[in-house]
């Protein structure tokens, strides 16, 4: 079987994609690149530079004039990437609750995505790439070699999620996150560009109650033997 160069995975919030996608693309020895980011990074520094996350005009315009750089890790504090916008440093940056809380409006515009999507499709086309996302094998690379759409309830997703903050020392109830998770996952859905859903020719992976190795080796199965 001819090696895929080119693997997208999709899913909602805490699904496991980016965990999944970051040890997949290790373990080939590919690139990893979790799209997501770049809609915080437009988010951070349209906030950094007191815009309005609602200003639709002015976010879009933003998004065809930013560079957004990622690339491997820089510094040896936990990232898995570094990601840059204009020469800046603002891989943890972009993880700040404001910008939490602005990033689903802003990557609903119709011309921010076409301004990222642009760019993420240049990387892909590179190959050797593991991309994560929401519509990576809808929209961004609708012919990736291989696609998963990995998804779990909304009780699994919240919890992840809530540990996961409680581990970076944020001081928020497991049903403040189980409330944002599920507005997420309706304004994801819902959303008239480009909105999550699985792609037709995605295999999907339902990871309820199943720990990473179990996800990544049930994966690594599927692409030896599909």
């Amino acid at each position: 079987m001819k090696r895929p160069s080119t693997i997208a995975i999709d899913g909602p919030t805490a699904s496991g994609k980016s965990t999944i996608g970051c040890l997949l693309a290790e373990s080939m020895g590919y690139i990893y690149f979790d799209t997501g980011v770049m809609y915080r990074a437009i988010t951070w520094v349209a906030l950094s530079r007191g815009l309005d996350a609602r200003d639709e005009a002015a976010i879009c315009q933003l998004a065809e004039w930013v560079v957004i750089d990622v690339m491997l890790p820089t510094l040896p504090d936990g990232r898995q990437y570094t990601v840059l916008a204009d020469g800046a440093d603002i891989t943890w940056d972009i993880r700040r609750p404001e910008v939490e809380a602005g990033v689903s409006q802003v990557s609903a515009y119709r011309g921010v995505r076409q301004a990222l999507t642009a760019q993420q499709r240049r990387i892909g086309s590179a190959g050797n790439i593991v991309m994560v996302g929401r519509d990576i094998g809808t929209v961004v690379l609708p012919d990736a070699d291989a696609k998963f759409y990995l998804d779990a309830s909304l009780e699994e997703r919240a919890g992840r999620r809530w540990r996961e903050k409680l581990q970076r020392g944020e001081c928020v109830t497991i049903d403040e996150v189980r409330v944002a998770v599920r507005r997420r996952d309706e304004f994801d859905s819902s959303r008239t560009i480009a909105p999550l859903q699985p792609a037709d020719d995605a295999i999907l992976i339902d990871t309820e109650g199943l720990g990473v190795e179990q996800v990544l080796e049930r994966v690594l199965e599927l692409l030896r033997d599909p």
